[in-house]
């Protein structure tokens, strides 16, 4: 991980996994029991300025943050003001009536409030999500947690066969090509690629399960109740130091807001 984050240059990469889904939390807390736009809207960009500044996110998906979040949370709030109550604001002002159906001011405020909330929790679990590998994290869990390692790794196995069968698709469609069936088009076309494809891809997945249980079987996997680690995950001090600041920026954040309201 150390090398991950240098290499990155965002501090995030080298947090241990679990600090990056615990210092959110108290966030996540303030913008689930809100219910105005300001409190969602500033943890928004206090998570959104952490994973900018720590994260050291490429360009693409700086640009798909920019622009994706305000359409997000345009068409959420139209949404949600679409179907919220119209007689708990009515006496807001009234922006559109459609024979019986009336839009106010107030239901737009309300989506709004709700689609930001909806938007800093996207962003807020995106720190962890954007900057943590999944092995280091099942890693951290059964070395923390204290959960047991025969979940923790049978899932960690499981999770790994998801880019095999990505690979095993590609050769099989490209077997296709070769024979001159994966390039026709439409909608029967596409049925037979894929009708084709089941079994190849369910006779690589069984292979691949036996190699993954004789290579556990021959690791001795479950017959003792704890197991050395090759890859330590460890709770170092910038963990700590991390959570309390993020804590403190976030109290920080939620007491100006609530001072200004």
């Amino acid at each position: 991980m150390n090398a991950t984050g240098a290499r990155r240059g965002g501090f995030l990469h080298g947090l241990n996994p679990l600090v990056k889904i615990v210092a959110p939390l108290p966030a996540m807390v303030a913008v689930i029991v809100s219910r105005d736009i300001a409190t969602p809207l500033a943890v928004l960009a206090l998570a959104l300025s952490v994973l900018l500044v720590g994260a050291r996110p490429s360009a693409r998906t700086v640009l798909l943050l920019l622009l994706g979040l305000p359409l997000v949370v345009t068409v959420g709030a139209l949404g949600f003001g679409v179907w919220s109550n119209p007689a708990a604001v009515d006496q807001s002002v009234l922006l559109v009536q459609v024979g019986e159906y009336r839009l106010f001011l107030g239901s737009l405020a309300a989506g709004l409030a709700a689609a930001l909330r909806l938007a800093a929790l996207l962003l807020l679990a995106l720190i962890a999500g954007l900057t943590t590998d999944g092995s280091d994290f099942v890693r951290s869990t059964v070395q923390h947690l204290r959960v047991p390692y025969r979940i923790g790794y049978t899932a960690l196995a499981a999770y790994r066969f998801v880019p095999r069968f990505r690979h095993d698709i590609e050769l099989i469609r490209h077997a296709h090509r070769v024979r001159g069936t994966g390039g026709r088009r439409g909608p029967v076309a596409a049925v037979r690629r894929f009708t084709g494809s089941v079994v190849p891809l369910l006779a690589g997945a069984i292979r691949h399960a036996e190699r993954v249980a004789l290579a556990m079987d021959a690791r001795a996997f479950g017959a003792h109740p704890t197991r050395t680690e090759r890859h330590l995950v460890p709770l170092r001090r910038r963990d700590g130091v991390f959570t309390v600041v993020f804590w403190i920026a976030t109290a920080a954040v939620v007491v100006a807001v609530r001072a200004a309201v």
